[in-house]
């Protein structure tokens, strides 16, 4: 596990299209850098298998998120796939207060917002080699259904076009997944760095 340098407080936005391998990417820096911390977003879909509340992601009834809404809860809120999602105000808010980097994971919508929002975020995309291997990972899912797996792809593509504005881009390829990582860990380190 490497040592961080001394802690610099930073929002590292991660976004990327649907099958990407996001989360696999994310939970094995978080195991190669201890001073990474995670916020769990708030999503109205129910959750996938293995998926744990509060953990993966605060699961929420429409009428919750709406509440949510209301109070000005979330720092940004979309809609996509049919379900909403948000990320928690409080959450970031914390974990910054206690010096930790936080990591926040969104669509290419939310990290539009969000790079608006925060004050210099780090901008991360994390993408896979080509449209087939993203395909590939949507299947192996078994989660949705022929049509929701093309809206996936029309959108994955539409997204994949936006990757140029992120401050970094990570190509995760499959059985690789320890280097984009490794990857992602030292862009982290690379930006503290050049905040302190």
């Amino acid at each position: 596990m490497s040592t961080p340098s001394e802690s610099v407080p930073l929002v590292v936005v991660i976004s990327g299209p649907s099958g990407a391998g996001k989360d696999t990417v994310i939970n094995q820096a978080m195991v190669l850098d201890a001073s990474l911390a995670k916020v769990a977003t708030a999503k109205t879909r129910p959750p996938r298998a293995g998926e744990v509340d509060g953990i993966h992601h605060v699961f929420l009834s429409n009428e919750e998120f709406e509440r949510w809404v209301a109070e000005d809860a979330f720092l940004e809120h979309v809609e996509s796939y049919g379900h909403r999602s948000g990320v928690p105000r409080a959450a970031v808010a914390e974990l910054l207060a206690q010096g930790r980097t936080v990591i926040l994971r969104t669509d290419v919508e939310g990290a539009e917002t969000l790079k608006q929002q925060l004050d210099q975020p780090l901008l991360v995309f994390v993408t896979v080699p080509d449209t087939e291997a993203l395909e590939r990972r949507i299947r192996a899912r078994g989660a949705e259904s022929e049509r929701e797996i093309a809206v996936r792809l029309a959108e994955a593509e539409a997204e994949m076009a936006e990757s140029a504005w992120f401050d970094e881009v990570i190509v995760n390829t499959d059985g690789r997944q320890d280097q984009a990582a490794q990857r992602l860990v030292d862009v982290i380190e690379a930006e503290r760095r050049r905040r302190q």
